[in-house]
């Protein structure tokens, strides 16, 4: 399928270009010092995930479709407090244990500023478990297609763009051209509001062999002849993402051409764009997602053109992503409450005094300390509690570690608030690391409770692990201040 986009310029589409964008020395060394810290690809057991899960629970499920879905994401917490990404496939979509790790193996060697990187997986038993970089920040079909606050700016869609091809170009560089089902959900943004590539799509269900599971109408030509997925599939599929960027609609590309050699692109241009691009920058971007469209695979520019195609596109590129986006700056640390600056200060008597105030409030269903102790007719679980409760009025921590540990022992019924007394109570009598089992305990009931991140925290400073403590700080912070403003 020939079309008018041939007439780019040649410097565009030049072999010879490096791939780098242009940056200033400390940004980076900021990366270089980013990738540093991400750990080795490991394996974990399917327990360590369970627990940073909180059990896979419903709350934890970050992708779409939610629990439906045959291969489910949850967002998870290990014990070290990093932030991950635990993608659970469907059973019967690995029958083979040692090929799923020798894959989930090659694409953990991969580690770039561009990708939400592979950390490592589980094979246990039936189980295959993917585990990556957390992206806090929404994926890119969020913000396209079901914006809240504001739509994206034309400068951070090309920068979206950008990131997408330099992520394409480093995958390719070190053999991993292939990328399976590329398309909105498969971008995330981090901490800093930065796009990046889920490091997902470069593995494959390994058991029916599909690379696409999107509306055939988005799909390489190539692939619905052979069933086969080659490099030059994935520049088609960025030529889908660059007409999401370019319109804020999911458009199949055949409308999207037709539209184009009618020189229609006004009707192909998102709407709530306008005044916020030339019609010269328009027409190029227009260009480029043609070129990823043609019909024949080799008529496709290769991942490097679009890096050099795309870096003089680039607007407003001082500007932080994070505010292109209008979301949080992650370095910006909300203010404490009066919780959190006791935490931060290892102030436990006054922790102790809010953790009184609380009472049973934040327990499942309930608004008082009489409503929790009438959850169950097992007395004496209730007189336990009870008693540990009024040890714990009195400050008499050993007691009432001893009196809430019997409740929990029996486990009939399981309270993220007698966890948290608990906690507390051991950090009292100066056993850190009890408590700090009890606090993710508490949060494993209870995942988004923020006095279970709170306690984590002031058992990690005690402990003498500063930067997780200040990790679960900043989680706990967060967390109440989402309680505080739902």
């Amino acid at each position: 399928m020939g079309c008018e986009c041939s007439k780019l310029t040649k410097c565009c589409w030049s072999s010879d270009y490096n791939g780098s964008v242009p940056e200033d020395r400390n940004e980076v060394n900021e990366e270089k010092s980013e990738l540093d810290n991400l750990p080795a690809f490991r394996e974990y057991n399917i327990e360590t995930l369970r627990m940073a899960t909180s059990g896979f629970s419903v709350e934890n499920i970050v992708s779409e479709h939610g629990e439906k879905a045959p291969n489910v994401v949850y967002k998870g917490k290990l014990e070290n407090q990093r932030r991950v990404a635990v993608k659970r496939f469907n059973r019967s979509a690995w029958p083979d244990a040692r090929q799923f790790l020798e894959e989930a193996r090659a694409v953990g060697q991969l580690r770039n500023h561009r990708l939400a990187n592979l950390l490592g997986c589980c094979g246990e038993g039936d189980e295959r478990l993917l585990v990556a970089e957390f992206m806090p920040n929404d994926t890119l079909a969020k913000h396209l297609f079901h914006w809240e606050t504001q739509p994206m700016k034309w400068a951070m869609r090309l920068r979206v763009a950008l990131h997408l091809a330099q992520a394409l170009e480093y995958c390719t560089s070190k053999g991993r051209a292939l990328y399976h089902d590329l398309n909105a959900y498969r971008i995330v943004f981090d901490d800093e509001g930065n796009p990046r590539l889920s490091c997902f799509g470069l593995m494959k269900n390994r058991r029916d062999g599909k690379s696409y599971s999107t509306n055939l109408a988005f799909t390489p030509p190539e692939y619905l002849r052979t069933g086969r997925v080659i490099p030059e599939s994935v520049i088609y599929s960025f030529g889908t993402l660059l007409l999401d960027l370019l319109s804020g609609k999911h458009i199949p590309p055949s409308h999207a051409l037709d539209l184009i050699r009618d020189r229609n692109i006004q009707m192909l241009t998102d709407s709530c764009l306008e005044g916020q691009f030339t019609n010269d920058d328009g027409t190029e971007l227009v260009r480029l997602a043609s070129r990823c469209l043609q019909y024949e695979p080799r008529e496709r520019p290769n991942s490097r053109s679009l890096v050099a195609a795309l870096i003089p596109l680039q607007k407003d590129t001082e500007v932080p992503s994070h505010e292109l986006m209008g979301i949080q700056d992650a370095a910006a640390a909300l203010p404490l409450s009066p919780l959190g600056e006791a935490c931060l200060r290892m102030d436990l008597t006054a922790i102790h005094e809010i953790l009184e105030k609380l009472g049973y409030k934040d327990d499942e269903g309930t608004a008082t300390e009489l409503s929790f102790q009438m959850w169950t007719n097992q007395k004496q679980e209730t007189l336990n509690t009870k008693k540990g409760d009024i040890a714990f009025q009195h400050k008499d921590f050993i007691a009432a570690t001893e009196l809430y540990s019997q409740f929990i022992n029996v486990g009939n019924m399981v309270s993220p608030t007698v966890h948290a007394r608990r906690s507390l109570s051991y950090l009292m009598t100066n056993l850190p690391q009890e408590a700090l089992n009890d606090a993710l305990q508490a949060q494993a009931i209870s995942p988004i409770w923020h006095i279970a991140s709170y306690l984590q925290a002031v058992a990690l400073f005690v402990l003498g692990r500063e930067n997780e403590a200040q990790a679960a700080l900043k989680e706990g912070s967060t967390l109440e201040n989402k309680s505080t403003n739902a």
